[in-house]
């Protein structure tokens, strides 16, 4: 049995909203000016460390809108193709891109998924889905891409009302770029 992993790209006020995504509202796009090789290089080691993606229906379907013609990127592009994703939705009657659709309640359904799965699942944005993850205490590491801009509003990742957690630091990388990748995990 593997671990759920999220990866969530925020800024220092903790937005996680459109970081790669300019249409999504008035900052999206914000977290391309900090994207270069060293940035690239551990995005690709990371997806070929987990066996799956697990995503909640909007950031599925904008990476289904994306990826699949997508190419390059240090082999990035060939392992987001290549490997299975699971998007949780009540919504989605059909999924292409190498995907699953998983019906019913997302917590018990992501402990189904994380039991019959050998690898480690990783959650990338998925709003919705990481807050039901979180409330229900399934995330077993957050990796946290703390970029250094301050947006001012946008969906946060830790919201007003989520419960009191405390985390153990596991590992800090800091990038040329100013960004800081914190990795936490849940104290038991």
């Amino acid at each position: 049995m593997g671990k759920i992993i999220m990866q969530q790209f925020v800024s220092l006020d903790g937005v996680m909203q459109a970081p790669g995504d300019p249409n999504e509202y008035e900052y999206g796009g914000w977290q391309m000016p900090y994207v270069g090789e060293e940035h690239l290089e551990l995005i690709v080691e990371q997806a070929h460390a987990v066996e799956a993606l697990l995503l909640g229906r909007k950031t599925y379907e904008g990476f289904a809108a994306s990826w699949p013609s997508a190419t390059g990127m240090r082999g990035l592009a060939d392992r987001m193709n290549q490997m299975a994703k699971f998007v949780m939705s009540r919504s989605l009657s059909q999924a292409e891109w190498n995907t699953s659709i998983i019906l019913g309640e997302a917590a018990e359904e992501a402990v189904k998924l994380k039991q019959q799965l050998s690898g480690d699942l990783l959650v990338v944005g998925s709003g919705d889905l990481a807050q039901t993850l979180m409330k229900h205490k399934l995330i077993d590491e957050y990796r946290l891409w703390v970029h250094p801009v301050i947006l001012g509003y946008g969906q946060r990742l830790f919201r007003e009302g989520n419960e009191r957690a405390s985390m153990c630091l596991i590992d800090v990388k800091t990038l040329k770029s100013g960004v800081v990748i914190y990795t936490y995990e849940p104290e038991k």
